[in-house]
């Protein structure tokens, strides 16, 4: 590790961030007890990095645009950038990606990615702003992938841990298909018990759990009964659940776009979650991670956490 990691926080939770890919390293609690993954290197070394320019594999590991070929890595070339550092406090950072020689050469567009920390008591608010500083319109898609630790560290099994969703989601989900990294086109039947799941490593060999008739832009993480993590997500439409399986850690990953279907040849504007930037314009996009425990309230209704 030869970045210099940035601490910020509160006297409740503290959060490290890496410059190179804006990457959030570390998330622990006020007894320093870590509620991120160990970044073990038999299972995966990443923490949660930034997707963007795409989210996912785009086939081939190239895109189109009206009719050139440009090539891509997995999700998008943020993630291996360095950020620079623009501001800083003791609670707070903001790091900024702006296109260059380097970009342009893969994804001709002028943006930039500016990318927030801020930690207020036992929460963290990350804040994602693209902006388009071209003169054309900017395809593009956005995501989180954070490695949470599992299992949390405040007692219960890996086998108690469950995912509580806002809403319930009894929608298919879906996978990936038969092309490595790409979405297979079928839904696969919803693994949610009404608004809850139980995650198991078996879940896991086949790759992600991708959710792309998502309802809910909210979910609780962690043992009923003990302290959870409750992870807010209100500008991403979309979810997936990853983790190599056996590892210490479950990737909880909102998104805004995903990975080209299986069999995908068309030009980006067809790709499935692209969004459409103009010229001046910027999206955000949220993320937010608190400790929690005794009871909460979501749109009316309450949980005992």
């Amino acid at each position: 590790m030869t970045e210099q990691l940035v601490s910020i926080g509160s006297d409740r939770l503290r959060a490290a961030i890496c410059p190179l890919g804006a990457e959030l390293w570390s998330l622990t609690d006020a007894e320093g007890r870590a509620l991120m993954t160990d970044a073990d290197p038999r299972w995966w070394t990443g923490h949660a990095p930034l997707l963007f320019p795409f989210v996912g594999r785009s086939r081939g590991d190239a895109w189109r645009l009206d009719g050139d070929e440009y090539p891509m890595p997995q999700h998008g070339f943020a993630r291996h950038r360095h950020f620079a550092l623009v501001e800083r406090t003791e609670e707070g950072a903001t790091y900024r990606l702006e296109a260059d020689a380097q970009t342009r050469a893969v994804y001709p567009f002028d943006f930039r990615l500016d990318m927030g920390f801020a930690v207020e008591g036992t929460s963290l608010r990350m804040t994602a702003t693209v902006t388009n500083r071209g003169g054309a319109d900017m395809p593009f898609s956005f995501g989180y992938h954070p490695a949470f630790a599992w299992p949390l560290p405040y007692g219960g099994g890996v086998e108690d841990h469950r995912i509580v969703f806002e809403k319930a989601e009894p929608a298919p989900i879906r996978k990936v298909g038969h092309e490595p990294g790409l979405i297979g086109r079928d839904g696969v039947a919803s693994p949610v018990k009404g608004d809850t799941l139980a995650p198991t490593h078996a879940m896991f060999e086949g790759d992600a759990l991708i959710w792309d008739r998502l309802e809910s832009r909210s979910l609780i993480w962690g043992v009923p009964g003990r302290r959870r993590l409750k992870i807010d997500f209100p500008d991403t439409p979309w979810l997936g659940l990853w983790q190599k399986p056996g590892a210490h850690y479950l990737c909880v990953e909102p998104w805004a776009g995903m990975a080209d279907p299986v069999g995908f040849t068309g030009d980006v504007w067809d790709k499935p979650g692209i969004m459409r930037l103009a010229p001046g314009a910027s999206r955000q996009f949220r993320m937010d991670v608190a400790l929690v425990d005794g009871e909460r309230v979501w749109r009316g209704r309450q949980f005992s956490l």
